[in-house]
C-alpha cells in the first residue's frame, strides 16, 4: 500500500520502519532536516532509535505536501497538542477513501476531545483507527514481539489496518470500543507518572502495586462515564498498556515521574526526559474532565496538585492513604 507518515520520534520511527521492512510503499515525513538526512545517511534515526535499520528504500521528505496524494494510510505520529494542526493542514489534500491511523495517546487539553473526534470534526469523510498497547518503540525497532489494538467505528477500516500492519513480530487484535481504547491509551500515562514518583519517593513494589490496581479502576470509572466498554480495560490498551509503561524505563512518564520523586519540578523533569511527557498534560485533561462527568479520581486529583499547585509528593501519599474507608468496588461498576 501507499503509506504517508507524520513525525520522525521513535514511535513514528519504529512504524515506519516496520511498514516499509514489511514492503509497503512509505512516505516519511520528518519536520526536522537533520533527522530526515540522518535516516538517509545511516539507514536509522540515532537520535530518537537507535539501532533500528531499515532494511529497505523510504521516501523521506520535510514537505508533508508532496506526499499526500494517492495514498491508502496516513499514519498521524505526532504530539497530541499537534494533532488538530497537522489535520487541518492536510484537509482536502487527502483522498474520501485514506484511512487515518493515529499512534499518540492523549486528550486535547483545550477542548478534552480525543483524537478520533478531532478527526471526525476536520475529516468527517475519512475513516479513523487508533493503534493502541502496551508498544514501547524501542522494543518494536529491535523486533521484539509486540501485541496491540487497533479500534474504530468503522470495522473494515481496522480489519485492513490489522492486515497491512500485522507481521511476524507485531500482531493486531480489533476492538469496536474506539473511546476505552482511547481513553485508557491517555490515562494510562497518569498511573506512569505517579508510579515513576513513588520509585522516586524510594517506595517499593507493594505501593506501586496498589498503584496500577487502583489506577485500573479509576480509568475505568472515567472510562465508563464517557461511553466506554469496562471490558476494554482490562484488554492491551488498558492493563497491557498501563503494566508496561508503570515497570518499564522506556516509558517517559515513569521517568518524568521519579525525576518528580526525587525532587525536581515538572518542567525540570519532562526538559531531562528530552521527548514529549503526555502524561503531564493528560492529568490537567482527566481532572477538568472528572469534574465535568462528576468522578472521584484521586489519583489524578494529588497528580494535579503535585504538578500544577506545588504540593508535596510525600503528602499526597499520605492523603491518598488515609482517605476515607470505602468498599473496593464500587455500584458505578455495576450499573
Amino acid at each position: 500500500m501507499n503509506i504517508t507518515l507524520c513525525g520522525g520520534g521513535s514511535w513514528g520511527t519504529a512504524i515506519a520502519r516496520l511498514l516499509s521492512n514489511k514492503g509497503h510503499n512509505v512516505n516519511f515525513y520528518i519536520r526536522n532536516k537533520s533527522v530526515t538526512e540522518d535516516i538517509r545517511k545511516n539507514k536509522e534515526n540515532i537520535k530518537y532509535l537507535p539501532g533500528a535499520k531499515f532494511n529497505n528504500d523510504i521516501n523521506l521528505t520535510s514537505n508533508l505536501y508532496t506526499v499526500l496524494d494517492d495514498i491508502d494510510i496516513f499514519v498521524l505520529a505526532v504530539p497530541t497538542s499537534s494533532a488538530r494542526e497537522i489535520l487541518e493542514s492536510i484537509k482536502g489534500k487527502i483522498s474520501k477513501k485514506t484511512i487515518v491511523v493515529n499512534l499518540s495517546k492523549g486528550i486535547e487539553l483545550e477542548t478534552l476531545e480525543r483524537i478520533s473526534e478531532i478527526s471526525a470534526e476536520v475529516l468527517k469523510d475519512n475513516s479513523f483507527v487508533a493503534l493502541s498497547g502496551p508498544s514501547h518503540a524501542e522494543e518494536v525497532g529491535k523486533d521484539i514481539p509486540t501485541t496491540v489494538v487497533a479500534s474504530s467505528t468503522d470495522l473494515k477500516a481496522a480489519k485492513i489496518i490489522q492486515h497491512e500492519f500485522s507481521t511476524s513480530i507485531f500482531r493486531i487484535y480489533t476492538n469496536p470500543d474506539l473511546i476505552g481504547v482511547e481513553m485508557g491509551g491517555a490515562l494510562k500515562n497518569i498511573i506512569a507518572l505517579a508510579a515513576g514518583m513513588n520509585d522516586g519517593l524510594g517506595y517499593g513494589d507493594n505501593s506501586k502495586a496498589a498503584l496500577m490496581t487502583r489506577g485500573i479502576y479509576e480509568m475505568s470509572k472515567l472510562g465508563i462515564a464517557m461511553g466506554a466498554n469496562p471490558h476494554t480495560f482490562n484488554g492491551l490498551s488498558g492493563i497491557g498498556d498501563l503494566i508496561v509503561t508503570c515497570t518499564s524505563m522506556h516509558s517517559r512518564n515513569r521517568r518524568a515521574g521519579i525525576l518528580i520523586g526525587k525532587g525536581k519540578s515538572m518542567n525540570e523533569a519532562c526538559k531531562e526526559v528530552g521527548q514529549v511527557v503526555e502524561g503531564v498534560k493528560t492529568v490537567k485533561a482527566a481532572y477538568k474532565l472528572s469534574k465535568l462527568k462528576s468522578i472521584e479520581m484521586p489519583i489524578t486529583n494529588a497528580l494535579y496538585q503535585v504538578l500544577y499547585e506545588n504540593y508535596d509528593p510525600n503528602k499526597a501519599v499520605f492523603d491518598l492513604m488515609t482517605r476515607k474507608n470505602k468498599d473496593e468496588i464500587e455500584q458505578i461498576f455495576f450499573e
